[in-house]
């Protein structure tokens, strides 16, 4: 099929001297590079975020390493924890959902127009610091009725309370943080925001490391403030040189006249994102209030198996957050089909990454917490009640991983979405219920299980619901994808689980800890790539692999050429997220 010509080409072949095949091919020639430096771009992109979320979550694991080690799973641990409630909900909030949310968009849509994305910040930017330092205030005055809210079963609440007026000092350098963020990834710059937790979690080791002698526990608290104010300090310089040099955007993108980044911060269109973002971290809320009648140590033990239990979806979610000013920028233009494609590509390749993982939780729990914790206040009993309840918590992991992708198909486009919210509430009603009867029969266990149910019934209403929204998903398509991998996933478990299970028994007792852990990673990697990618036929596959071997084959034997294309390029292959920009924190001498 011969590739159509765009518009342009044809009137540059009219009004000058050039033969017009020669701006045929020429113009086709731009096209397929366009589209190449797209795909390196992201490549890049992906390359560079997947490297420093990696090297956060390793900084996270060692802040949580020094904490347990330090202060162990007991009252005061607890304490401190319900006080990191507030930076855990302003993560959330400010950075990871709702900031990202509403303002990705926002400046994508800014960025179709020269200065609009100046003009967004110096219409936002001032009366979000006056609004956040005022919520943090409050936070401080109230930090008492806070703790009880949160913790009514806390044997002394003074300390909890003290520990969260110094984490209320981070819902201001939180939102900061996620301000720069969002404008950063839709401007193309993916550095600066990736390194943020590297920057947090350096200030939380640093100041508990320099201050657990004289302050104990509020050296956390101290800490999270540091860690707050760095992950500002990290993106602000970016931010200010991209601020100065905007990219231009080809016109034939650009939205209507009227209609523009003003109406992306209209209540209307904020308050479902809000609504969306407060009641999943409001799952965190449910599970420190029912655990804190438990005896010490429930919380810590909660805590420790959420923080572990999450890597695989961390890092399944590294790509989509690479690409999700790619979607928005597409429904901005108009090419939702090239939205879907992405979408569903993101999907399908985080929930390989999530269940790969979390087969390797489920099967060796006990061996990771034991190398990871068991260390100075943290004993044994702490590694089998963390690890049972880890397994528990493993078996949700889809479940949040699909949440994080599929809400980005509803709040892609600029027009308030009530259905995400609604969905969160009836999971997080159904967390609530669940709980309640769980912890009176099975204690942390229930706790888990309750979050568990509640994020896949909000992954479910939110996968039957996709196909009606901006970027309209298909959803059976979907659905045996997921399922096929997921039969895949429960085979590497077992894999997993007796590879586990021989090499504990054959290997010595010092070492048989990180041999278990080595072991099920092998198990995994052995059983569940080669099985999804061909036998089951995983709908990710082919294009992860199959185009590569073939360009490899046909390079060796023919030398490079380029692939044709069939179609014109679409809004989020030629124009991802404002163009070719570098990745570095400014321009290149």
């Amino acid at each position: 099929m011969p590739e159509p010509v765009p518009v342009d080409a044809l009137v540059e072949a009219t009004t000058s001297d050039t033969p017009p095949r020669a701006v045929v091919r020429q113009s086709r020639g731009r096209h397929r590079a366009d589209r190449a430096a797209s795909s390196r771009f992201l490549a890049r992109a992906a390359f560079v975020t997947a490297g420093l979320t990696a090297a956060g979550s390793l900084f996270g694991l060692v802040r949580d390493q020094i904490l347990a080690d330090s202060f162990g799973a007991g009252a005061d641990s607890d304490a401190f924890l319900v006080a990191w409630t507030v930076p855990e909900f302003a993560s959330t909030l400010l950075i990871e959902d709702a900031m990202a949310l509403i303002l990705v968009p926002a400046f994508s849509r800014a960025l179709l127009r020269r200065g609009g994305a100046l003009a967004l910040v110096r219409a936002t930017l001032p009366r979000l610091v006056l609004t956040v330092a005022a919520v943090a205030l409050l936070l401080v005055v109230l930090a008492p009725r806070l703790v009880a809210t949160l913790a009514p079963g806390l044997p002394d609440p003074r300390l909890a309370v003290d520990c969260t007026r110094l984490t209320a000092t981070c819902v201001l350098s939180f939102a900061l943080a996620g301000y720069c963020s969002a404008a950063l990834r839709a401007h193309g710059r993916f550095l600066p925001p990736a390194a943020i937790y590297v920057a947090y979690n350096t200030g939380i080791v640093s100041t508990v490391l320099v201050l657990r002698e004289p302050l104990g526990v509020p050296s956390a608290a101290v800490g999270v403030a540091v860690g707050g104010a760095l992950m500002v300090l990290v993106q602000a310089p970016s931010l200010v040189r991209a601020l100065r040099d905007p990219h231009p955007v080809p016109p034939a993108v650009a939205p209507a006249e009227g209609d523009g980044e003003r109406r992306l911060v209209v209540l209307a269109l904020v308050a479902p994102v809000v609504v969306f973002a407060v009641a999943r971290q409001s799952q965190v809320l449910i599970e420190r209030f029912l655990a804190a009648p438990l005896p010490p140590g429930a919380i810590s033990h909660l805590n420790y198996a959420q923080k572990i239990a999450q890597m695989p979806m961390i890092l399944s979610l590294m790509l989509c957050t690479v690409t999700f000013p790619v979607v928005a920028r597409a429904v901005a233009a108009g090419d939702r089909d090239a939205a879907r494609r992405r979408v569903e590509r993101d999907l399908l390749l985080a929930v390989l990454v999530v269940l790969a993982g979390a087969s390797i939780v489920i099967a060796a729990a006990p061996q990771i917490v034991d190398v990871l914790f068991q260390r100075g206040a943290f004993d044994r009993a702490d590694t089998a009640a963390t690890a049972a309840v880890m397994r528990v918590y493993a078996l949700g992991l889809l479940g949040q991983t699909l949440v994080g992708v599929l809400v980005r198909c509803y709040f892609s486009a600029a027009r308030p979405l009530w259905f995400p919210a609604a969905a969160m509430l009836a999971g997080l009603a159904s967390t609530a219920v669940a709980g309640a009867v769980g912890v009176r029969l099975w204690g942390v266990l229930g706790i888990a299980a309750a979050n568990a149910l509640g994020i896949s019934l909000t992954a479910a209403l939110l996968l039957a619901g996709s196909r009606r929204q901006s970027v309209p998903l298909g959803t059976g398509r979907v659905a045996a994808g997921v399922a096929r991998l997921a039969a895949v996933a429960g085979c590497a478990t077992a894999a997993a689980w007796l590879a586990t299970g021989a090499v504990a028994g054959a290997t010595p007792a010092s070492l048989a800890p990180t041999a278990g852990v080595a072991a099920a990673c092998a198990a995994v990697a052995l059983v569940f790539l080669p099985f999804a990618a061909r036998a089951v036929r995983a709908p990710e596959a082919p294009p992860l692999f199959r185009p590569a071997q073939r360009r490899l084959a046909h390079v060796r034997c023919h030398g490079p050429r380029p692939r044709p294309r069939t179609d014109p390029p679409s809004a989020a292959d030629a124009a991802p997220v404002g163009g070719d920009v570098p990745l570095d924190h400014g321009r290149r001498g």
